[in-house]
């Protein structure tokens, strides 16, 4: 049988830097604390730990003291390089570049929108660590939509600045665009064509992956696909290759694949989200030669 990894799979930008920030500063030999999962992937946060890297919760952060806390790249809100400065915390920044500079637009905008009555409208999902961080960004006082449903919270009659949660499918902030576009319009009292800004902050990094695995789910006849179970991206892009090839299984680890999937198939893909590291997809492909 032919084994095909994906070399396009793999960490994004974002969470390669973090990942290298992290081992950098670990090369102290210094106790460092991830303020949350650093990566959505148990075997890369497992191969961290055993370099000194523990995972802490927002609770246990408040309660540290004169220590380092490194902060992932879905980046945090304010309050928390507050509570760092008050309790003498030193911050490592591991915050994706990309998501830095949205939190800045988004910060500016609510701050100038709100002198002319106008709405910061983020598009994403409700308890996301990144959506928490933007959030923070306007004190918590914008529109958080993650579906159609919620274009009801948006007032017509007023400025509406729209922005996306950064791992968002592009298709489904397309649609959303477009149902406030359309309701500002029915409304009538506004012109949103100018009144109506949507900002392009889906990453480019994410959203390209899928045409890509399109491709790649439709030239095997079976697709192991690797991802940490509480990876959003790895869910979405799973979905991806699954509607691509019915033959597509969802495994965190070696330990999950069954040998009763490969019966009688000549070749064989293994691909993954931006959380899945290289070295756990060729670790993979390693279990399946030795089927």
């Amino acid at each position: 049988m032919v084994i095909e990894v994906d070399r396009n799979s793999g960490f994004c930008f974002g969470v390669r830097n973090a990942v290298e920030i992290a081992e950098k500063a670990l090369l102290s030999g210094e106790k460092i604390y991830s303020l949350g999962s650093i990566v959505h992937n148990d075997m890369e946060v497992k191969r961290l730990y055993s370099l000194g890297l523990a995972t802490i919760d927002h609770r246990q952060f408040r309660e540290l003291r004169d220590c380092k806390v490194l902060i992932r790249a879905h980046g945090e809100p304010p309050e928390t390089y507050q509570t760092a400065k008050e309790n003498n915390i030193t911050i490592i920044e591991a915050t994706c570049p990309i998501v830095k500079k949205l939190q800045s637009e988004i910060r500016d905008k609510w701050s100038k929108l709100k002198n002319i009555n106008g709405q910061v409208v983020i598009f994403g999902k409700p308890g996301h660590a990144e959506v928490i961080g933007l959030m923070g960004q306007t004190a918590d006082e914008a529109i958080l939509i993650s579906g159609p449903d919620d274009i009801v919270k948006i007032d017509p009659e007023r400025p509406v600045e729209l922005y996306s949660q950064t791992t968002m499918e592009l298709e489904d902030y397309k649609k959303v665009r477009e149902l406030i576009y359309n309701k500002i319009k029915e409304k009538g009292r506004l012109d949103p064509d100018k009144d109506f800004i949507a900002h392009s902050t889906v990453c480019g990094q994410v959203s390209n992956r899928e045409p890509h695995l399109r491709r790649f789910a439709a030239e095997h006849e079976i697709i192991i696909f690797v991802s940490g179970k509480e990876s959003s991206n790895g869910k979405m892009l799973y979905s991806v290759c699954k509607n691509v090839n019915p033959e597509t299984y969802f495994v965190s680890s070696p330990e999950e694949i069954n040998s009763s999937w490969f019966s009688g198939k000549k070749t064989a893909g293994i691909c993954g989200g931006t959380s899945t590291p290289k070295w756990l997809l060729d670790k993979i492909k390693d279990h399946i030669s030795n089927i």
